[in-house]
């Protein structure tokens, strides 16, 4: 009887520790981004962008993303800065694409789902899909030209 309870006591620590929850303070920001991250740099696709053509200072720019993504999920006033700027100087650097926004929200949104699930888990892929499709609107001019056309101007 001791070691079916002693099973059955483990299964269940087993099960608590893999189930995902949602996000719910800086901690699971910090978790998001950090695995979202190291995703990033080993990408084939983007990863260059950030190792090669900026070479991102980690120590530095990892906070600033705690407090970019904590502001956008919990409104904290975290966050200072000016993403689209940022954005629009490194397309002068490379020309970014809308396949490389695509792979960076699939990469986002694919490390939110390994990791929580729950209404700030589905807030964090939507921020991401929405701030994806502004740069690309605002930075990639044939995007512009897409959705000129589409609406018939």
């Amino acid at each position: 009887m001791k070691s079916s309870w002693r099973q059955l006591k483990r299964n269940y620590q087993f099960k608590c520790s893999t189930m995902k929850k949602d996000i719910e303070n800086k901690q699971d920001i910090e978790k998001l981004v950090n695995s979202f991250y190291e995703k990033v740099k080993q990408d084939a696709l983007i990863g260059f962008i950030f190792t090669d053509i900026v070479r991102v200072n980690w120590e530095r720019h990892l906070p600033v993303m705690y407090d970019f993504w904590e502001n956008s999920l919990f409104y904290t006033g975290n966050y200072i800065g000016n993403p689209m700027e940022i954005h629009r100087h490194l397309h002068k650097l490379i020309p970014l694409t809308a396949e490389y926004f695509t792979q960076w929200t699939h990469l986002f949104t694919s490390t939110v789902d390994e990791l929580f699930t729950g209404e700030k888990a589905t807030l964090a892929k939507q921020r991401a899909i929405s701030i994806a499709a502004v740069m690309q609107f605002k930075i990639i001019p044939s995007v512009q030209e897409k959705i000129d056309l589409n609406n018939g101007n």
